[in-house]
C-alpha cells in the first residue's frame, strides 16, 4: 500500500536516531537541564534571531496547545480560533477541559482575518454586560493551517497589531511549521514569526522528530513557574534529553529546513501529477498537504491501494481526501502513485 495519510506515519529521521544511539549511554541530568537541551535552545534562539526568547520542549501538539493556552490566560478568559482551528475541532475538548472557552470565528481557507478578530473584540468590549461573559484572552492560529494554507507576512502583522491594541497574546501553532517556512509561496520567515507573535511552537513530531515540539516565548512573557505548570499537566518529561537531542540535531546544519524543503519539492511533484491526471483540488495549498476531490468511484478504487486521509464526505458519495508528503516521502512513492493513477 502506498501511504500518503499524514506526515508522521514514519518514525524519525536517521540522523536523529543516530544521535540518540550515540548519546544513549551518557549520564545526563533530567527534565531538560542537560547540555543538549541547552544547545538546542541556543540554536533555536539564533534561528529566530531573538536572543531574549525562552524555549521549552514538550512532547506533542495537543499537549503543547493546552499548556500554553491554559498558562497564558486567566481563569475567566477564552481563546479565539478559526472555526476549523485544531483547538476547536481536533483536540477532544482539551482546551475546554482546562476551563477555558474556545471562541470560534469564521475562516477562509483555514485562516482568521484581522478584521473579523477586531470586530469580535470590539463587540465584546462594547457590550455593557461583558462582565457576565467569558473574556477573550488570546488569539490562536496555526501556520500552516488545517488546510495547508499559509498566512502572509502582512496578514500576520495585521493580526499582531489587533492583539497589541487589545492587549492579548497571539499564539501560533507551528506543528507543521517547517513545511510552511519552506513553501515556494511564502514571504514569512522564522524571525518574522518570532517578532510578530507572543508565543509559537516549532513542530518536531510532523517534521522529522520521533516526538517533540519546541515552544518559544518571544517577549519576556513566559508564564510564571512555567516548568511547574508543565509538571502539573503531567507533561514534564524526566528524560528531557530525548527532546533536547532531537531539536539539537534538527537545528544543526540546517537539517530542519532541508528535510522540510524535501517534502515541499515532492508535494510540488504530487500537485503536478494530480493536475496532469485531471483530478480536482478542493483548494490551493502551497504546503505538503494537498486536498483532492474524488468521485465515489475514484474513492472506492483508490482506497484499495493508497492510504490517504478522509477530510469530508460529499453528498454525491464522493469525498475530499488529503494526500500528505513528508520529510520521509521518496520520489519512488510519487512514481508509484503515477503508475497507479
Amino acid at each position: 500500500m502506498l501511504n500518503f495519510a499524514s506526515d508522521y506515519v514514519e518514525g524519525a529521521h536517521p540522523e536523529i536516531l543516530r544521535r540518540l544511539c550515540e548519546t544513549n549511554m551518557e549520564k545526563l541530568t533530567g527534565y531538560g537541564s542537560d547540555p543538549y537541551s541547552a544547545s538546542a535552545r541556543e540554536k533555536i534562539k539564533a534561528a529566530c534571531q531573538c536572543e531574549d526568547a525562552d524555549v521549552h520542549f514538550l512532547v506533542g501538539g495537543t499537549q503543547t496547545n493546552q499548556i500554553v493556552i491554559a498558562s497564558m490566560m486567566g481563569a475567566s478568559e477564552g481563546v479565539i480560533s478559526a472555526e476549523t482551528g485544531h483547538v476547536n475541532v481536533h483536540e477532544a475538548g482539551a482546551i475546554e477541559y482546562t476551563g477555558h472557552k474556545v471562541f470560534s470565528l469564521p475562516q477562509k481557507e483555514g485562516k482568521l482575518s484581522a478584521s473579523d478578530v477586531r470586530a469580535f473584540l470590539e463587540a465584546f468590549w462594547n457590550d455593557e454586560n461583558h462582565d457576565h461573559m467569558v473574556f477573550p484572552g488570546m488569539v490562536y492560529i496555526s501556520h500552516p493551517t488545517e488546510y495547508g494554507t499559509l498566512y502572509t507576512k502582512a496578514e500576520l502583522a495585521a493580526l499582531s497589531e489587533v492583539c497589541r491594541e487589545f492587549e492579548i497574546p497571539l499564539f501560533l501553532d507551528g506543528a507543521r511549521l517547517g513545511y510552511g517556512l519552506m513553501s515556494l509561496h511564502t514571504d514569512l520567515m522564522l524571525p518574522d514569526i518570532a517578532s510578530l507573535c507572543d508565543v509559537f511552537y516549532i513542530g518536531g513530531t510532523k517534521v522529522g522528530a520521533l516526538c517533540g515540539e519546541a515552544v518559544v516565548f518571544t517577549k519576556n512573557n513566559t508564564p510564571k513557574h512555567f516548568i511547574t505548570v508543565i509538571k502539573r499537566h503531567g507533561a514534564l518529561l524526566a528524560k528531557g534529553r530525548l527532546l533536547g537531542i532531537q531539536f539539537d540535531t534538527l537545528f544543526t546544519d540546517d537539517l530542519y529546513m532541508k528535510i522540510s524543503r524535501h517534502a515541499i519539492q515532492l508535494a510540488e511533484e504530487l500537485i503536478a501529477l494530480l493536475r496532469e491526471k485531471g483530478y480536482l483540488f478542493y483548494l490551493n495549498s502551497p504546503t505538503n498537504q494537498q486536498f483532492v476531490i474524488l468521485t465515489a468511484e475514484q474513492y472506492e478504487r483508490l482506497k484499495e491501494e493508497v492510504v490517504f486521509s478522509i477530510w469530508e464526505k460529499l453528498p454525491d458519495g464522493g469525498a475530499v481526501v488529503r494526500f500528505a508528503t513528508s520529510w520521509a516521502t521518496q520520489k519512488e512513492d510519487i512514481a508509484a502513485l503515477a503508475a497507479l493513477l
